[in-house]
């Protein structure tokens, strides 16, 4: 992580969450983002009413992206590319990737259309869609195969969410989402560690762009960087010094809470989240190639990955 920098967060008194601010860098096709769901959950429980939390979708796949000249050596190399990752995260993954999204735009036009809809709503729908890729293995890169995916999902209002992923307003914040993350504050740019993220930004065909997932923490003691794969105690040691008055702690929870929360764990979630590693009897397991998924009886009910292999 970058050492703290003095300068000061926008204000975040509006919404009652004090002054500590948490800018997430993301995208629903990004594999590291995915295997960081555990510890980022964590962080939210953690940060929960303290903390202002805010959601920038840098759009890793997009619209204007020249096609593979041969999409099934992509589909083979970026398969095995996922593979390599969850080496590091432990996260689940598709026994068979059957394409590499063409663009991770509708997705995120769906994510920010959730977030009118609430927290839990907005949690949920970013969850289902990257599962899409990194459970199915059938990315959801259409606006129709987002609907599709997000279709029967609980506490989500798919027909409103359709609507509006649409409207011009979402389209704007989601291109302003696009500009943000191609606009990396220096501490990013000068960031330098060892592991498999040692940059905090990435070059793309126009210029650089943060490095997915990034945090950026802002508080009274200052703001930090944490890009790439990143250990929960850094993040831990990163709220500590923007917000040192604060002690930054959060409980363990049972799986049956987690899963009921959660609607979908892990094996990280479940370590992470409960300090357990045995799931709730009534959870629902999905076999993958990097370990089980286990999901809520409710979210199972109308869950992509489960329709298709009963189909």
């Amino acid at each position: 992580m970058t050492p703290a920098s003095p300068d000061r967060p926008r204000s975040t008194e509006a919404d009652g969450r004090g002054a500590v601010e948490i800018v997430e860098y993301t995208d629903p096709a990004c594999p590291w983002a995915w295997g960081s769901e555990p510890a980022f959950r964590h962080l939210r429980a953690l940060t929960a009413g303290r903390a202002h939390w805010r959601r920038v979708f840098g759009i890793l796949f997009d619209d204007g992206d020249d096609p593979a000249p041969d999409p099934a050596a992509e589909t083979a190399w970026y398969s095995r590319y996922i593979a390599d990752i969850a080496r590091h995260t432990r996260a689940p993954y598709a026994h068979r990737l059957r394409w590499v999204a063409a663009t991770s735009r509708p997705a995120s036009l769906a994510a920010k259309a959730a977030e009118r809809q609430g927290a839990i709503a907005a949690e949920r729908v970013l969850r289902r869609l990257r599962e899409t890729t990194f459970v199915l293995g059938t990315p959801a890169d259409t606006a129709e195969r987002v609907l599709d995916a997000l279709a029967g999902l609980d506490g989500v209002d798919v027909e409103r969410l359709g609507t509006e992923m649409g409207e011009p307003s979402v389209v704007a914040a989601v291109r302003q989402d696009h500009a943000e993350a191609r606009d990396p504050i220096p501490e990013a740019h000068a960031f330098r560690a060892p592991g498999p993220h040692g940059t905090g930004v990435k070059e793309t065909d126009d210029g650089v762009r943060y490095a997915l997932p990034t945090l950026v923490f802002s508080g009274p003691g200052g703001r930090v960087t944490a890009p790439g794969w990143r250990s929960m105690a850094e993040y831990t040691a990163a709220l500590r010094t923007v917000a040192p008055g604060h002690l930054w702690q959060a409980a363990l929870i049972g799986p049956e809470e987690a899963l009921a929360e959660h609607r979908s764990l892990t094996g990280p979630d479940l370590s992470l989240l409960t300090g357990r590693t045995t799931p709730p009897p009534a959870a629902v397991q999905v076999e993958t190639a990097g370990g089980p998924l286990w999901l809520h009886p409710d979210e199972a009910a109308t869950h992509p990955v489960l329709a298709a292999r009963q189909g």
